[in-house]
């Protein structure tokens, strides 16, 4: 056992948390924007359905992540290391800065990058669509370009179908409401558990089966575990100027409309990770308040400059997140 493989397994959990720190808090966004709960309930309740998610909900978006780099087993160690730091390293910038950035992209940019450097566009599975899955690099690009135009688009007929149903409600409905967003909420929770604690466990069963520790890419019970930690402990202690710019800064949401978030998010992530498709939390969730604003036909209040940077920071997350795996790949590399 190598100090590249442990600190390289070390480096995986760090990334969960990191992407606890990002996504985690989109899940409660909405929920404590709209005043529906406040935090410290919230956070609880994420945290405890961000845990149940990657145990209850399969291996699929696992197995995709674990086959996007295929390195000579000689240097796979090193470039998942190096992936991996300039995953964490971008996560941890964008967090400290308040950005929504898809650590989905980080990941998919950090490997990558160090892939390249290492071995060349070989080393590389490009993949596309295999049977009705993404597979390799393509094949995860087109999920999380889908994912956001789906958010916007069933946020918005789910904000128009919503509205008709209730036009000619009462002011009762509030407590309703409320409660659903508890329920709504949870089930996003899960959902992000369920696709992003995935990523980690993918990532280091690639690490244990490049070290030799095991001879395939089923991940042994102990990584799901240590993942779903990782991530729960970053929902404990990230992202409240996320949770600021995704529940108030792009559009101010009534509870209703969080509501509609909340729901339209979660089904778009929990069939992405039926799918084993590796999509970006912060992608759906900013996307589909957006699709609220659309939904009430209110695109003139809908804060398009905050939109914008948050695109500008989605479209830089790659190349970013590469070249800073390919400068700490020759560290990587003499480490092993």
């Amino acid at each position: 056992m190598t100090a590249a493989f442990v600190l390289a397994v070390g480096m995986a959990l760090a990334f969960a948390l990191t992407n606890g720190f990002h996504d985690a808090a989109n899940a409660i966004a909405t929920l404590v924007a709209t005043r529906a709960a406040r935090p410290l309930p919230a956070v609880l309740m994420a945290s405890v359905f961000n845990l149940l998610g990657p145990l209850l909900l399969g291996a699929a978006v696992a197995n995709t992540v674990a086959t996007i780099v295929e390195p000579p087993v000689e240097v796979a160690i090193p470039v998942i290391g190096a992936g991996l730091t300039g995953a964490v390293s971008w996560n941890a910038y964008t967090w400290l800065r308040g950005l929504p950035s898809s650590s989905s992209h980080a990941l998919i940019g950090g490997l990558v990058g160090a892939a390249l450097v290492a071995a060349g566009a070989d080393a590389v599975n490009w993949g596309g669509i295999e049977g009705g899955h993404p597979v390799g690099v393509f094949g995860v690009l087109i999920a999380l370009a889908i994912s956001p135009l789906l958010g916007v688009a069933v946020a918005a007929l789910l904000e128009l179908g919503v509205r008709r149903a209730l036009r000619r409600a009462a002011y009762g409905i509030g407590l309703p409401v409320r409660r659903a967003q508890w329920v709504s909420s949870a089930w996003l929770a899960f959902s992000h558990g369920s696709n992003d604690a995935q990523k980690s466990v993918g990532i280091v069963a690639a690490l244990l089966l490049a070290n030799g520790t095991t001879d395939s890419l089923q991940a042994p019970v102990w990584v799901t575990l240590a993942a779903a930690a990782a991530l729960t402990v970053g929902t404990a202690f990230g992202g409240w100027s996320i949770v600021r710019t995704i529940g108030r800064r792009i559009y101010r949401l009534r509870r209703l409309d969080g509501l509609v978030s909340q729901t339209s998010s979660a089904a778009v992530i929990i069939g992405a990770s039926f799918l084993g498709a590796p999509v970006s939390t912060t992608q759906v969730v900013s996307s589909s308040v957006v699709g609220t604003g659309v939904g009430r036909r209110r695109l003139h209040r809908i804060r398009w400059q905050v939109v914008r940077d948050i695109g500008i920071a989605w479209i830089t997350t790659m190349p970013v997140a590469g070249v800073l795996a390919a400068v700490a790949y020759p560290l990587w590399r003499w480490l092993a």
